[in-house]
């Protein structure tokens, strides 16, 4: 990967992305590279940081991170992808091999679930067609609420505006992020 297109602010930080960030980030963890480039612009920084989708939703956490690391791997977003997976794959129960399946073109050859696999293939249909087929929408509406799907919709759409950004940027992997390779 080349440089970063665009080097990151440094503190101190204006008093909104200062506020920001210590809303998001754990205590005594650095802001991630992301925030601090996007903190180039705060307007930009402060509108993406208040539609972030990474608080108590309707959905579990579990199909949160499949829906997010399954939407980084397919736009190419290792750096997101490997934020997450670091920071989430314990908590949401994602394993060595889950991980592996989240890296998988067929959903059919992953260990999940089908529920599980009806996200995978949502994400891959949504980054594919930017849409969704009747026959895949109709089995999912079978296992999740309107307001499920809105939100599993408007997480997979968020992830790829984090996933354009990241790769336009040309942010390189934070040094605690797990790699693509890593789940080979």
């Amino acid at each position: 990967m080349n440089e970063p297109r665009i080097l990151p602010a440094e503190p101190p930080y204006a008093e909104p992305v200062e506020a920001a960030l210590a809303r998001i980030m754990p205590a005594g963890v650095p802001p991630l590279l992301l925030f601090r480039t996007l903190a180039v612009n705060e307007r930009v920084f402060l509108r993406i940081m208040a539609g972030g989708l990474l608080d108590k939703g309707s959905i579990t956490l579990r199909e949160r991170e499949i829906v997010i690391d399954r939407t980084c791997w397919r736009c190419g977003a290792e750096y997101e992808w490997g934020v997450h997976v670091a920071f989430f794959a314990a908590r949401a129960t994602l394993g060595a091999d889950d991980i592996r399946g989240l890296c998988t073109d067929d959903p059919a050859a992953t260990p999940f679930a089908l529920r599980e696999r009806l996200l995978l293939r949502l994400c891959d249909e949504l980054h594919a067609t930017a849409t969704v087929g009747d026959g895949l929408w109709d089995a999912l509406a079978a296992e999740w609420t309107p307001a499920q799907l809105v939100e599993l919709v408007a997480l997979a759409g968020f992830y790829h505006l984090i996933a354009f950004a990241v790769n336009a940027l040309r942010l390189p992997a934070e040094r605690f992020a797990a790699r693509f390779a890593d789940a080979q």
